[in-house]
């Protein structure tokens, strides 16, 4: 049984269902829907043929010309197929509910499956996405200097039961020179907005939801305007922590890193750090000496985030000093800060 359904129905079933993208890998690579697997109809050099005989000779040709190339592949999306979805029961999509995902719901329907078709396909969950960023939240930003834990203290919030976007972790990346750690992979900009889109969608908008203070760009990629707008006009908690702590938090986190990677990191930022303190940190670095090379770059972070602060309307910045080491502690004390902060309008 095919059953022809709007992305909106399909987040409300009440199942979880294993949901086919059945476009090619590139375009599924470029950005796809959260938890979907890639079923390719076609690969992104088929695809390409399939396009072109259609502009060019017709749509009866592409489409005897999808069959060619699919003919022997279709036991295999089947058999593919029954390992993302062993019960059977499976969701499909292409580019806009065409052909493709067409296709693939009648070969797994008249094999036995369950078959939910999305209708508009990836192109109308870009649009669900989009949306989610103008809806209004009810957000709460956690700022404070480089080296405050903030990152620690948002997932203890979380334990906690607070609902928590940790754009970092969604981003790959810790929002400086230094943020992919040598390691993480940003996604594409698009794949970041739907996994973003896909975190808001879940939010209970009359709660209050905690947001790590970040510029509009976290690595390469950009923080969707409308939600960054919103996060530029959130209270913010200003949390202070001593400079030694921050130094030491710092020095165990990155003084395990590649000498190269963090050369490199700091010469990216030479212009902003000025000649001289690039030239100091780049021979603590090379000398071991992580601690001094922290407190170099420090000097330009704690700088720029005082800059940053001050843009914000200053009855929209809350200062707390955070005197504990333990992050499970200074997230209750966050809190109970925060407990009598009224919530804005919703919109």
């Amino acid at each position: 049984m095919i059953r022809t359904i709007t992305i909106d129905e399909f987040f409300r079933l009440p199942d979880a269902v294993p949901l086919a993208d059945v476009r090619t890998p590139a375009e599924f690579a470029h950005g796809h829907i959260p938890g979907a697997f890639n079923l390719p109809l076609f690969s992104n050099e088929e695809r390409v043929l399939v396009g072109t005989t259609y502009k060019q000779v017709g749509r009866e040709e592409a489409i005897l010309l999808g069959f060619d190339l699919t003919g022997s592949k279709w036991s295999g999306f089947i058999k593919y197929a029954l390992e993302s979805a062993p019960d059977k029961k499976v969701a499909v999509h292409c580019w806009r509910g065409g052909m493709r995902s067409g296709a693939m719901a009648w070969a797994l329907d008249l094999y036995g499956f369950e078959v939910y078709l999305i209708e508009g396909g990836y192109k109308n969950f870009r649009r669900f996405a989009l949306n989610q960023f103008t809806r209004t939240a009810d957000l709460m930003i956690l700022g404070g200097k480089t080296g405050s834990g903030k990152t620690r203290i948002l997932h203890e919030l979380m334990l906690l039961g607070e609902q928590v976007i940790d754009l970092e972790n969604l981003a790959q990346h810790q929002g400086s020179s230094y943020g992919t750690m040598n390691k993480m992979i940003q996604p594409t900009q698009e794949q970041f907005e739907n996994n973003l889109a896909f975190q808001l969608k879940n939010l209970d908008r009359a709660k209050r939801t905690w947001v790590e203070d970040e510029s509009r760009n976290i690595g390469k990629l950009n923080i969707p305007t409308p939600f960054f707008n919103q996060m530029s006009s959130a209270m913010l908690v200003d949390i202070n922590v001593g400079l030694e702590q921050r130094v030491q938090a710092l020095t165990t986190e990155y003084g395990q890193l590649d000498k190269t990677f963090l050369t490199t990191c700091t010469g990216r930022i030479h212009k902003r750090l000025g000649p001289l303190q690039t030239k100091q940190a780049i021979a603590a670095i090379q000398e071991g000496n992580m601690e001094e090379f922290i407190r170099i770059v420090l000097v330009y972070y704690d700088k720029t985030y005082g800059k940053d602060i001050a843009k914000r309307s200053a009855e929209k910045v809350l200062s707390l000093d955070l005197m504990s080491k333990e992050t499970a502690e200074n997230a209750r004390q966050i809190l109970k800060f925060t407990t009598n902060i009224p919530a804005p309008a919703q919109a």
